[in-house]
């Protein structure tokens, strides 16, 4: 009986792990949702229980991402230089490889978040390289520099982008006067297309690829426009021009837009974050136009992003760049459902019908009921390792709660034990 049980139990740990199709920024939809299920509804007191603690993972903001059984991180461990690691669930570093140069001037830490499919992982170096390697050695396969060729232009807090990928090919977004998008064949790195340039700079958010009416849609985020791009030649279905909705006489937040795009049954949600509008726009029904539907300034998330659940927008609020707090906001109307002070503002993210909250000044932690009337605060604890500020968002996978601080990697159980 024991040997079959231990058979059947590696059969459900081998299937979940060999089933996985991509890991990447902010979950498989990049919606903020992690597609786990029968996660704890209360934390024990202190916190979920701590089972494995890596130091050394390189400073950065980055999200750790896990993809067939294996840690997948990116941060800056010397020189200049951004570095993926791999590690086991044992905390074995396996292999790491330098893949591009760092940001190097505000916030200069880590920023891009590894997308892995198929044996390879895509990333965007701090200063805009695009990079394809291998996923058992860590090797190069191949690297372009979009930046220099096309003459992109970053924002001033510099380059935040994870790479997005569709079925043949890997997409960054440059800005800039020449082109405003790039696509690279995802197995040889060549060029496949580049659209036309809608001006300004880039943002900070990473695009994001939908479906409406049977178009496919790759929504990306420069400075001044969001596109809707056709992914199989980089044609503009529709451009909308997002920098419309900025108010008052000061630059602060303008064109920032730090949050990906969410998107729901035919509605995008973008965000500029600072003391601007977040918008909600209305894709036809063929997805080849786009029109607007509300705005509201009560949740204005600096970078720590926004979910959907439950037919209510979560996330923080700035007030400054050092203080904020939690809203939540009505999916359809775009009404104020509350606003709360909760030691600080910071990210979120969801799953299992809950949400996480992780506030970015001193490491405060809480699992949330999602309520359209109130901040219904279940169970909290604080990270304590680590250094610096708490900007990485935490991601779930396996029943575990990965929360990265600095170059301090923390991994916590939030499964029942059985």
């Amino acid at each position: 009986m024991k040997k079959l049980i231990a058979a059947l139990l590696l059969s459900i740990i081998f299937n979940f792990t060999f089933s996985q199709q991509i890991a990447q920024w902010n979950g498989p939809d990049r919606n903020g949702i992690f597609p786990e299920t029968g996660l704890l509804k209360k934390w024990p007191d202190g916190g979920p229980a701590l089972v494995l603690k890596i130091e050394g993972v390189g400073r950065g903001y980055s999200q750790p991402v896990v993809y067939k059984g294996l840690i997948y991180i990116t941060g800056i461990k010397k020189d200049t230089m951004d570095v993926v690691s791999c590690y086991d669930f044992k905390g074995k570093l396996l292999w790491e490889t330098s893949y591009g140069l760092s940001w190097t001037e505000t916030y200069p830490d880590t920023r891009s978040t590894p997308t892995i499919e198929n044996g390879k992982i895509y990333l965007v170096s701090g200063m805009g390289e695009i990079i394809c390697l291998d996923l058992k050695t860590g090797k190069i396969i191949w690297s372009q520099n979009p930046v220099k060729t096309f003459k992109g232009k970053a924002r001033a807090w510099g380059i935040a982008e994870s790479a997005l990928l569709t079925d043949k090919v890997a997409v960054t977004v440059i800005g800039g006067a020449e082109t405003t998008v790039v696509a690279y064949n995802k197995v040889n790195g060549s060029l496949a297309w580049k659209t036309k340039s809608v001006g300004g700079t880039r943002a900070y958010s990473s695009p994001i690829l939908i479906e409406r009416g049977g178009q496919k849609l790759i929504v990306a985020q420069a400075s001044e426009y969001l596109m809707g791009i056709d992914p199989a030649n980089g044609n503009f279905i529709w451009t909308y021009k997002t920098i419309q909705h900025f108010k008052g006489n000061t630059d602060l937040g303008r064109g920032d837009f730090t949050a990906s795009p969410l998107y729901n049954n035919g509605n995008i949600y973008i965000t500029a974050g600072y003391t601007q509008a977040g918008v909600m726009l209305q894709l036809s029904e063929d997805g080849k136009s786009v029109s607007f539907k509300w705005e509201n300034t009560d949740i204005n998330p600096h970078h720590g992003g926004v979910v959907l659940m439950g037919g209510n927008i979560y996330g923080s609020t700035w007030k400054t760049n050092s203080h904020g707090g939690w809203a939540s906001v009505n999916w359809n109307t775009g009404e104020l459902n509350w606003f709360r002070n909760w030691n600080n503002k910071g990210s979120i993210i969801g799953a299992d019908g809950l949400l996480y909250i992780y506030e970015e000044k001193n490491g405060n932690f809480a699992l949330v009921q999602p309520d359209a009337k109130d901040l219904k605060i279940i169970s909290t604890f604080k990270i304590k390792s680590g250094t610096g500020m708490h900007f990485a968002h935490p991601s779930i996978y396996n029943g575990n709660l990965f929360v990265r601080h600095g170059d301090a990697l923390m991994i916590f159980n939030i499964k029942p034990s059985k």
